[in-house]
């Protein structure tokens, strides 16, 4: 079921993972501000199962929906969902650029665990587009700065994508989403509605938005997966560290300092570095 391993392909889909993070994480700051953390989460999977329908549908339906790896979903969707409890919390207390670079330790579990589990190897462009990332977050977050509550969030993350990458090897993203957003809407419905209050009318955009991006992200994440290795696709997500900081900037006045450029510099070396080591490595197969 894999498609072949493609690199720009990999990178298109990288790209619209990334837009559909940035609008979740503006869409997460304006629902939390009036919504507890769980209700926004429910809301989330549950409307974003509906958006997500008609592409069941025309995948066959929801016979097709069935999965041989059951376990497999469960413990990345529980995983992954106390992942987003914490991100979103997070969300509330400190800037986006500050969020965002912490939860980029993410790369790091993703990268040890996809080599233990899925037999990825870390040769040296990716270590260096690592590395390289990692001093840029280090840089922006300087010591002293940071949140336990993300640091947990970029642990789950890191599970939750190698766990993505194992699963797109016997099923489709569709599938993934699918299954994605049923077990977490199950997970959360008790703490939701525990703490529900009926959101207001101006902020049903919102709740939307984080809906649609929130399954859109993943959707596309699963899709770059699906392409290439989990140490290729993790480098790439480094780019929503400086445009993160871009829009806290924008939107909430969240001043951009040296500190931030620069780290944003190094972590946008490591990507070309990565990228193009990998766009000559099949030139030079070829030749051979």
């Amino acid at each position: 079921m894999a498609p072949t391993p493609s690199i720009p392909k990999a990178g298109f889909w990288m790209a619209l993972s990334i837009a559909s993070f940035l609008g979740m994480t503006v869409a997460g700051r304006a629902t939390t501000a009036e919504l507890n953390v769980f209700q926004v989460l429910e809301l989330r999977s549950v409307i974003g199962f509906f958006i997500l329908l008609p592409l069941v549908m025309m995948s066959g339906g929801f016979r097709a929906m069935r999965t041989q790896r059951p376990i497999a979903h469960i413990a990345r969707n529980v995983i992954h969902y106390t992942g987003q409890a914490a991100w979103l919390y997070a969300l509330t207390l400190i800037p986006l650029a500050v969020l965002i670079s912490i939860e980029f330790t993410t790369p790091i579990w993703t990268a040890i665990l996809a080599v233990i589990f899925l037999g990825e190897r870390l040769n040296r462009p990716k270590l260096a587009a690592i590395g390289l990332g990692l001093i840029g977050v280090v840089i922006i977050v300087r010591p002293g700065v940071g949140s336990v509550d993300v640091l947990g969030a970029a642990a789950c993350f890191g599970i939750s994508v190698v766990t993505i990458k194992s699963l797109t090897r016997t099923d489709s993203v569709v599938r993934i989403i699918c299954w994605m957003l049923i077990i977490q809407s199950m997970v959360g419905l008790i703490p939701a509605l525990y703490t529900w209050r009926n959101p207001p009318l101006e902020l049903w955009p919102w709740i939307v938005l984080i809906a649609f991006t929130g399954m859109s992200s993943h959707f596309c994440m699963a899709r770059a997966l699906g392409y290439a290795d989990a140490t290729i696709v993790s480098p790439m997500d480094f780019l929503r560290v400086p445009l993160s900081a871009l829009i806290g900037w924008l939107l909430y006045s969240e001043q951009i300092d040296a500190f931030t450029a620069g780290g944003a510099l190094l972590i946008l070396m490591g990507n070309l570095l990565n990228l193009q080591r990998m766009a000559i490595k099949p030139a030079e197969v070829a030749a051979s």
